[in-house]
């Protein structure tokens, strides 16, 4: 897909609600929403075909709520980037595809509220032309908003939190079709926010805003693995979002991509980056793929919405051939962490696409793998052998688990639920809140009563 076109029929929703907020748009009476004929639908990597019997589209706040009064057992549905079965449902899916309006740019309180399906790409352009711009994005700018906090999906920045650390309030349709709010200030926020779909279907989301600002990227290659060990930290907070790319090879980092606001004071990375050289030329996280997808580096300033991600909007992203692993652990285990997994490479390597290492802020949601810790992510895209990636997972979470290791929600692991709900502080609290909002369980599936209940 071209980036013009992608922008184009992104953004119709966006300007068009811009200038007519929904709160003067007359209310019509429409007939109840049917299902959707259901083929097989699978994830975004096909790797997972959903069990749903059901699949309905509501295009309004007022059809979401009617949906989840009417039905029993149900799920939300975003984007489908998540690598298992996290938003299926055994009966009733309810897809946010056709909830991705801007519903109000708030200039002076520097907020932007958006519907739930509506994805990152959608109005990053838009906000930027406004003067504003959001502190972080993921690497791929695809992802629903909701899903993606939901999930606590994140970029990566020692200073900057997951993506749900954005939030200021959030919509949400409850059992019984009703609407609640829910602020910073409520009690309940900090396990809403994060919620796994557990207490409802989240229509709206409010997020905080800051002023624009540009990025410039610089990538530097074969950083020696001796760099990371002594280096780690100075490493990590060379610039305002920075990953590591290995394939856990020749005793070396592949790749270092680090994203800097530009400003006056900014000074020249230079050619000796801890023992790594600069790159000459775009680089994909993959050496050996083109790097046309990708945003531009080679210290080319541009905006925060083209620069933060790994791959432009315009571009659709990989959609299959790939699974995917993640991995938090406390930042002061982080070399620590590296090397046991470094000591696995003969068995990874035949399996292995690329591993990312990242750095994420504490944060105070409840479910969270960094509630209340500062982590550093190992996520790892793996070939599409599901056996052969199934097998090694536990001996990675095995090598991981003296750090208390935690996966990331969407993605694979097989870490045993006790184990897992063990490693979360607030679990019980969690499940009381969960329980008390879905009393008849409408929201619970196969993974939350096998991960959370």
């Amino acid at each position: 897909m071209k980036r013009k076109h992608f922008i184009q029929t992104t953004s119709v929703a966006v300007v068009g609600t811009m200038l007519n907020p929904l709160s003067s748009c007359k209310t019509e009476k429409k007939a109840p929403i049917e299902a959707e004929p259901v083929p097989d639908r699978k994830n975004w990597a096909g790797n997972y075909t959903y069990q749903a019997e059901n699949i309905y589209e509501p295009s309004s706040v007022e059809e979401v709520q009617q949906l989840v009064k009417k039905l029993d057992s149900q799920k939300a549905l975003g984007s489908t980037h998540c690598f298992n079965d996290i938003a299926d449902s055994p009966k009733n899916q309810i897809s946010t595809k056709k909830l991705n309006k801007v519903v109000q740019l708030n200039k002076e309180n520097k907020t932007l509220t958006v519907e739930a399906g509506a994805r990152y790409g959608d109005f990053a352009e838009m906000l930027h032309k406004e003067g504003f711009a959001l502190h972080n994005l993921a690497s791929l700018p695809h992802i629903s908003v909701a899903g993606a906090c939901a999930t606590a999906t994140h970029g990566s920045g020692v200073n900057n939190k997951n993506l749900a650390g954005q939030v200021v309030s959030l919509e949400l349709v409850k059992p019984d079709g009703s609407l609640v709010t829910l602020n910073r200030e409520h009690p309940d926020f900090g396990a809403v926010v994060v919620g796994l779909g557990a207490f409802g279907i989240i229509t709206k989301v409010t997020l905080m805003l800051q002023d624009t600002f540009d990025v410039r990227q610089d990538v530097f290659l074969d950083l020696p693995l001796e760099s990371v060990k002594s280096n780690f930290d100075d490493i990590m907070s060379s610039g305002y979002s920075v990953s590591l790319f290995t394939d856990w090879m020749d005793k070396k980092v592949s790749e270092v991509w680090v994203k800097r606001k530009v400003s006056k004071e900014m000074t020249d990375l230079g050619t000796h980056f801890y023992g790594a050289t600069p790159a000459t030329k775009n680089i994909h996280p993959i050496v050996a793929l083109d790097a046309i997808n990708c945003t531009d580096q080679m210290g080319v300033p541009g905006p925060w919405y083209d620069r933060l991600p790994h791959f432009k909007m315009g571009f659709t992203p990989s959609a299959g051939e790939e699974l995917q692993s993640e991995y938090f652990v406390p930042r002061e285990h982080a070399v620590d962490a590296i090397l046991a997994i470094e000591k696995m490479k003969d068995e990874i390597f035949p399996h292995i696409l690329i591993s990312e290492i990242r750095s994420i802020a504490a944060d105070g949601y409840w479910i969270s793998p960094c509630f209340q810790q500062d982590c550093i992510t190992i996520h790892t895209t793996w070939q599409q052998k599901p056996k052969e990636v199934m097998a090694l997972l536990p001996k990675i979470e095995e090598a991981l688990a003296p750090f208390n290791a935690k996966p990331h929600w969407g993605k694979l692991f097989t870490i045993d639920p006790k184990t897992l709900q063990g490693r979360y502080q607030k679990h019980a609290d969690f499940l009381v809140l969960a329980k008390s909002y879905d009393p008849n369980g409408k929201f619970k599936n196969n993974y939350l009563s096998k991960n959370i209940y």
